[in-house]
């Protein structure tokens, strides 16, 4: 046929389309040089929860506080409340309840600020002890937040056991089911505490917490329960 010359048109695929370049010479196959793009804005940091969100939100919003909170102290409020659960669960001791109904205000006020300051001093050291061992176990939270969020769980999570042993003497029955329930309430809540505040695995973060528990167990529940 006139004109074939036994070659394909380099124009045209095969296809009838124009062939991808694949060097750079030919034009967009590699991007052009420059700087990298700047990585998206991340967004601003929620700022701390009031007291009071704070308080309620450990027990009806866990996973939320706990991620929230996991880079603020909160001592005032976890010294506070330390301090008073302190003063009021030595009348969840039956020996201590009738020691300190029978005396008179200027004997007994004594008696509970120095409770008081003792259980915010026990509290402190177990919830230290917790956020090494998280930290031993791989973690990376910070100790003030740990801390004080312990605190609170430990004193929080006996507020139930505690307002009925007042009226009904820590030896009711039902003043010891309500009592070991909440226990294992404050297991969950340490557990989720801690994975969250310390980026770990839930069984490590419950074995950091066993300490902390079995004291609460031993110096606390057992002595009403």
């Amino acid at each position: 046929m006139a004109g074939y010359t036994g070659q394909p048109d380099d124009q045209y695929s095969p296809y009838g389309q124009q062939p991808y370049p694949n060097t750079p010479d030919q034009g967009y196959a590699y991007p052009p040089p420059g700087p990298d793009p700047e990585p998206a804005p991340q967004p601003p940091a929620l700022p701390p929860l009031p007291w009071r969100q704070l308080l309620t939100g450990i027990v009806t919003r866990p996973q939320d506080t706990f991620m929230r909170m996991r880079d603020y102290q909160m001592w005032a409020p976890a010294l506070i409340v330390t301090f008073l659960y302190g003063m009021l669960a030595v009348l969840g001791l039956e020996d201590a309840r009738d020691t300190v109904l029978d005396s008179t205000a200027s004997t007994v006020a004594p008696y509970l600020i120095g409770t008081g300051v003792a259980m915010v001093l026990g509290a402190l050291v177990l919830s230290t002890v917790t956020h090494n061992l998280a930290r031993q176990f791989g973690g990376n939270g910070i100790w003030a937040p740990t801390a004080g969020l312990a605190m609170l769980i430990m004193c929080i999570t006996d507020i139930p056991r505690l307002a009925l042993a007042l009226f009904l003497g820590g030896g009711a029955p039902l003043v010891q089911i309500v009592g070991w329930a909440t226990w294992l309430g404050a297991g969950a809540l340490f557990t989720l505490m801690v994975s969250a505040s310390h980026e770990i695995s839930r069984p490590r973060a419950l074995g950091a917490s066993v300490v902390q528990l079995l004291a609460l167990l031993m110096l606390i529940k057992l002595g009403t329960i």
